[in-house]
């Protein structure tokens, strides 16, 4: 069994910063893209950034520039630094891999989700 665990959300004054970690635990073969993506109310959950296993990134256009997507491979573990957050950046993010258990299964995984808020 995998699990997928977010700490570092939080409330936090338009222009600050906060980190995202994300850890995987269980039986884990080979994990390939870790992913933060967001919901905000009343919006569709949409993609944040990505990091492969080789370390290519991507950001979705609103926060490029702002937050930076990386992982620590030996610890199973993906990160989102946040900074000079806005407003608009309030939403629960959520953790995201496709992970694979066996060498012949890959599956969806999600972790719970931490709230961040961004106010003044």
């Amino acid at each position: 069994q995998v699990q997928l665990v977010e700490s570092g959300g939080g409330l936090v004054q338009p222009g600050g910063s906060l980190r995202l970690s994300c850890a995987a635990s269980g039986s884990i073969f080979s994990i390939n893209t870790m992913d933060w993506y967001r919901q905000a109310p009343g919006k569709q959950r949409e993609l944040v950034a990505a990091v492969t296993s080789g370390g290519s990134t991507n950001y979705a256009d609103s926060v490029k520039g702002r937050f930076t997507i990386s992982r620590d491979n030996a610890k199973n573990t993906v990160y989102l630094q946040m900074n000079s957050l806005k407003p608009e950046d309030t939403a629960v993010y959520y953790c995201h891999s496709t992970i694979r258990t066996w060498p012949w299964r890959s599956d969806d995984y999600w972790g719970q989700g931490t709230q961040v808020t961004v106010s003044s």
